[in-house]
């Protein structure tokens, strides 16, 4: 039955969906591979339907959106693709997931004056010459620039502490090498210590007269856990020390384990997503998915659905308020995103490239503080 309902629903994805029935219609085309031949396919099917339930919402509104789906696999040839007459009636294009398929759809979007959103990690020269490319993804080294310069705005009065953890796997070293670098360049004070150190030299690190951040160089959830029973002990001894935490995005899955010492020590979390899964419309999204689709979001960070519910509906609501001029940058978006916010800034001549980050602050009380950075 299960595969039927897949067969089913590919099938109705190669279609042509015209969803309202406004004055203008925003033409809508998604290339990606929606199958269910391996992770790829299932994991863009789900996305799609996100897309596809932004366009319900939008059409609620008044809008009038065409809807125009292409399985486009890793071996696809995206000459045959592009030959279809809609394709060159797009207002916008989101795709592709794959590298190899870039050159042939931005090539294909300048000549037609159409906008492309690239909604995942890939490798995109264009973004630098062609003024129609979107990249959502940031790559590790912005990514990791903006995140120390926000650190050190927002704790401009704290003593960081980094602990090494001891762990030859961690590519954190790229934040914490950067960080200590940038701290030294400043001339601020900051102390190292090691997670194996004895109860006195690991209260020797932290200062008794400022707050401390902590930064941890590894992600993984074990060493987390050991640094966060050490500091316990620290707190146990010594009271009146004020600690908070800097973490890592994968720390967003390891809530189950580690909430109620998240607040306590009042973890910040930089990413580029956050979903409040007790927001109503968070709720609402995940209800209106098991209803049309008969089955959960895949279990996983970003959840598709929610990210390709957002980026529909941040460009089509965009485009219905400001046509051809809209280009994502500050100011042009009144959408409130479920789970994926975006911001984008042009890259010189270019594209333009989503600049979104957050820092989720874990506080006493159980609250959660989102910041946009």
């Amino acid at each position: 039955m299960k595969n039927l309902i897949m067969r089913f629903f590919v099938l109705l994805m190669l279609l042509t969906i015209t969803l309202g029935s406004g004055a203008k219609t925003i033409r809508l085309g998604v290339m990606l591979p929606l199958h269910d031949n391996n992770g790829d396919g299932r994991r863009m099917v789900e996305y799609y339907r996100g897309i596809l339930m932004a366009c319900d919402s939008l059409k609620e509104e008044g809008l009038s959106i065409d809807v125009r789906a292409w399985n486009t696999p890793e071996d696809c040839d995206m000459k045959t693709v592009l030959a279809d007459p809609a394709a060159a009636k797009c207002d916008v294009i989101i795709g592709p997931l794959y590298s190899r398929q870039v050159r042939a759809l931005s090539d294909f979007v300048s000549a037609h004056d159409i906008k492309l959103l690239i909604p995942f990690s890939i490798t995109a020269p264009p973004l630098y010459t062609n003024k129609n490319v979107y990249q959502v993804y940031q790559n590790a080294n912005d990514i990791n620039t903006r995140t120390i310069n926000a650190f050190l705005s927002q704790f401009v009065d704290y003593h960081p502490v980094i602990i090494d953890c001891n762990d030859t796997t961690s590519k954190k070293g790229i934040f914490t090498f950067g960080l200590r670098r940038k701290l030294e360049e400043r001339g601020l004070e900051y102390n190292v210590t090691n997670l194996k150190s004895g109860e006195e030299n690991f209260f020797k690190a932290f200062s008794t007269t400022r707050p401390n951040i902590v930064v941890l160089n590894t992600g993984r959830h074990q060493e987390l856990g050991v640094a966060l029973a050490k500091m316990n002990g620290l707190k146990t001894t010594h009271p009146e020390l004020s600690i908070s935490v800097f973490g890592y995005t994968e720390w967003l899955g390891y809530t189950r384990l580690y909430l109620d010492q998240f607040y306590r020590y009042n973890v910040f979390v930089p990413a580029t997503f956050y979903t409040n899964q007790t927001a109503p419309a968070t709720i609402r999204l995940q209800q209106k998915y098991r209803w049309n689709f008969h089955q959960e979001m895949i279990q996983m960070l970003p959840r598709m659905a929610l990210t390709g519910f957002d980026h529909a509906m941040f460009f089509l609501s965009g485009l219905a308020q400001h046509g051809k001029a809209f280009n994502g940058e500050a100011g042009q978006s009144r959408v409130q995103p479920v789970q994926t916010p975006l911001l984008f800034e042009r890259i010189g001549n270019g594209g333009l490239r989503n600049r979104t980050l957050l820092f989720v602050n874990y506080q006493q009380g159980q609250r959660i503080n989102v910041i946009e950075k």
